[in-house]
């Protein structure tokens, strides 16, 4: 993990300039294992320098991107020893990396920077969004709160940017750009994500006053940050001579796997994992940064959706019409009871708590608070009917003359789809499929009614 942005030894710029200059507006150390070194041959540590080549597996492509030298680092030996005894350490972090490594390197590879750094998430995090250290350092890359702020993840009791792959890749490159240009050297770079420029500053100012070398393996610089560089280019090493290391890289596909889909109104994660058709593990794991597990557009109005799935949200979206699935912000008064609200609303005091960060005295609200609820919506403002054909959310399939207008169904309390499906004699499957499947029923819900049996 990093520290935050100090003060230390003059800087060969004003910081503000290298964060204009990089763009910026928009671990615990294992003990060494005693087993032989691994000897890698000069070709499974070579770093392709040919000219760039449509890959077909991202694999490839990262490591023709690889240009951090292979120094020969005791300490590099030592790491590779102890990911060779451990396969599994590894092979779980890259597991992990397979929805968010094609961003990621597509985003070093725009910025030209070592493709090395596409595998920094591996020794921070292990990949792991929801990963938290007891230095308050949150996300894949392991920002601490303060560094966080420096560059523009925002943090609050919805949403913490940290987690948020694509605003945290995008603070972490700027950061290591703006370290770069201090230092000139990739190594020093990295060494200063891991202490704090200060640190490292700090480190070459010694060296320099004393006539010695200024690189990083001839720097004074804290254990953990000693250990830093060499874990990384160990990994490096894992991936450029796996067999060597017991582990087996499956290909990755070198497409984006995801996509972004921006929504007009606040929806819960589990609808929208929902109408994905996707486990709610995996739909968080695309979108950690949303704190309450709801998509909520104060926060940050774009959620990911894996590519192969983006025509079967908007399919069901369009199905659904846009006010269904919708959440509303209620003005909650101080004193008001969660059981009021909740009965006012046809939910749970436990639901309102679950996606709500609430402030409560003696089971009343201690102050006024805005609460996100379910949306009451009209009949009036019934979806349009079923398109034949996945389409984006926006688009409303035309009526054709004669057709009928679809009977709806605006759910009251108490209303289950069993009870709907009696008094409509319908079927209870064509009522589920004609509405995605609902899980749950919400008072102001419409459902749209299928042909009767009759």
């Amino acid at each position: 993990m990093h520290r935050p942005i100090s003060a230390g030894a003059p800087r060969r710029f004003p910081l503000f300039f290298l964060l204009l200059c990089a763009s910026f507006a928009a671990q615990a150390n294992p003990s060494p294992n005693e087993r032989p070194v691994l000897n890698l041959s000069p070709q499974q540590i070579s770093l392709g320098k040919s000219a760039p080549t449509v890959e077909v597996d991202l694999w490839a492509r990262i490591r023709s991107g690889m240009t951090l030298p292979e120094r020969g680092h005791a300490l590099v030996r030592t790491h590779e020893n102890w990911y060779a005894a451990r396969p599994a350490t590894l092979a779980n972090a890259i597991q992990r990396s397979r929805p968010y490594l094609y961003h990621i390197v597509e985003q070093i590879e725009k910025r030209g920077m070592p493709m090395e750094i596409a595998l920094l998430p591996i020794i921070e995090s292990g990949f792991n969004p929801m990963a938290e250290s007891p230095r308050q350092a949150s996300g894949i890359w392991q920002f601490i709160p303060s560094t966080g702020r420096v560059f523009g993840l925002k943090q609050n009791a919805w949403y913490d940017g940290r987690r948020d792959v694509l605003t945290a890749t995008r603070a972490a490159l700027d950061y290591l750009q703006v370290l770069h240009g201090m230092f000139g050297d990739w190594e020093l770079a990295l060494a200063a994500y891991n202490c704090g420029e200060g640190c490292v500053q700090r480190a070459v100012a010694r060296n320099r006053a004393q006539g010695r070398g200024t690189d990083f393996a001839s720097l004074d610089l804290p254990a953990e940050t000693r250990h830093y560089v060499p874990k990384l280019l160990a990994v490096r090493n894992a991936i450029l001579a796996p067999e060597r290391f017991g582990i087996e890289l499956d290909p990755i596909p070198n497409e984006p796997f995801f996509m972004q889909v921006s929504l007009k109104h606040p929806i819960e994660a589990r609808t929208a994992a929902r109408l994905a058709d996707m486990p709610m593990d995996e739909f968080m794991a695309l979108n950690p940064g949303f704190k309450r597990r709801v998509i909520y557009t104060d926060a940050r109005d774009t959620l990911l959706i894996p590519a192969d799935r983006i025509e079967t949200f908007h399919f069901n979206l369009h199905r659904l019409g846009q006010e269904k699935p919708r959440l509303q912000i209620y003005n909650a008064r101080r004193g008001e009871t969660l059981d009021k609200i909740g009965d006012r609303f046809g939910v749970s005091a436990d639901w309102l708590k679950q996606h709500n960060p609430i402030r409560t005295q003696q089971g009343r609200l201690a102050d006024t608070q805005a609460l996100l609820v379910p949306a009451q919506v009209s009949a009036s403002s019934a979806p349009p009917p079923p398109s034949a054909t996945p389409a984006d959310s926006s688009t409303v399939e035309p009526r054709r003359a004669g057709r009928a207008a679809p009977r709806t169904h605006q759910i009251k309390r108490g209303d289950t789809l069993a009870s709907v499906a009696r008094q409509y004699n319908v079927g209870l499957a064509d009522l589920r499929q004609h509405n995605a499947n609902p899980r749950t029923l919400v008072p102001g819900q419409i459902l749209v009614i299928p042909p009767d049996n009759s």
